[in-house]
């Protein structure tokens, strides 16, 4: 399916990276718009760099293989990188531990997924959605604290940080 031309916009994350790590070429072969959404591990799957090279340049090499691959890419870690094929590229202002917990990646492919239903670019959609995503981490670890960080402690407050950034963009 995923070969498929018409797709509407995807956003792949997790074992839909490691399955296409499998495929020689893959990037050839996906069809339409298409955001990755991989951690260094999944990314070095993906490119056959070692986690290493990808670590000592993350932009760059985020840069690099979302034109190389004409895909969108959101290099997820501390300080997640957001490229895209055009050579755009912006970086997280966040770096919280706890959003590497298992299941928030799925919490932001589903933001990102949720932008792009709203006609938000493939960048704009990956580069908001980061930002929430890492806002709403920063929220609940001033409650929580970022130790024992779950998936489900952001969803409650997703919301109001949306309410939050719609006010700060509306009083400029």
């Amino acid at each position: 399916m995923l070969f498929q031309k018409n797709l509407p916009p995807l956003v792949l994350d997790a074992d839909a990276l490691n399955t296409l790590a499998r495929i020689p070429d893959w990037w050839q072969k996906l069809a339409g718009d298409v955001i990755l959404t991989p951690h260094p591990g999944e990314m070095s799957g993906l490119s056959g760099l070692t986690i290493v090279e990808i670590q000592s340049d993350r932009a760059g090499i985020a840069r690099k293989y979302a034109q190389e691959w004409q895909k969108t890419i959101v290099l997820k870690g501390a300080f997640t990188v957001i490229a895209s094929p055009d050579g755009n590229c912006r970086v997280s202002p966040f770096a919280n531990p706890g959003l590497a917990s298992g299941g928030t990646g799925d919490v932001l492919a589903g933001a990102i997924a949720g932008l792009l239903a709203q006609g938000l670019s493939l960048f704009d959609a990956a580069a908001l959605g980061v930002y929430l995503h890492g806002k709403a981490g920063e929220v609940v670890k001033d409650t929580l604290g970022d130790t024992g960080m779950l998936a489900s402690d952001l969803l409650p407050v997703l919301p109001g940080v949306i309410k939050q950034l719609r006010e700060m963009t509306k009083n400029k």
